[in-house]
């Protein structure tokens, strides 16, 4: 089994790396990945970000692959910070947001789950939208 930094041991199921991650979040569809954060600061040059429906869904750091952020719901964060050490809360301004530690007590398939719930939320939310928006402009009548 593979050591973490500190020499203790990385237990974990998959295992996964960047590509795997990568591979999963283009593979739910729809999905663009853009690293939009660089002309901000030359240290987020490596965050990597998926979209669906042009709004973002997960984001990683390629250089530093030791977390993964993804959006999710405030009663999914509160039971899942409750119940795992290597997860937390976003901040003020992505409290809808979890980041969730690699390697740690949060299983790879576990992230590849709350990273489809992610994708299924930001989805479905402008789905609907558009779904909305379309159904009243085609209701007005022309005159």
């Amino acid at each position: 089994m593979p050591l973490t930094k500190t020499g203790l041991l990385q237990i974990c199921d998959i295992c996964m790396n960047v590509e795997q991650l990568r591979d999963f979040c283009l593979s739910l569809g729809e999905v663009t990945e853009k690293l939009p954060f660089g002309k901000f600061s030359s240290r987020y040059d490596s965050l990597l970000v998926f979209y669906v429906k042009e709004h973002m869904f997960c984001m990683f750091d390629l250089d530093d692959f030791t977390w993964v952020a993804m959006r999710s719901t405030a009663d999914v964060i509160e039971e899942i910070s409750l119940t795992h050490n290597d997860v937390l809360p976003g901040r003020k301004n992505m409290r809808l947001w979890l980041n969730a530690g690699l390697g740690g007590d949060i299983t790879d398939t576990m992230i590849f789950n709350l990273i489809r719930r992610a994708y299924e939320i930001i989805n479905d939310r402008y789905s609907s939208k558009k779904k909305n928006s379309e159904a009243h402009s085609g209701s007005k009548k022309r005159t």
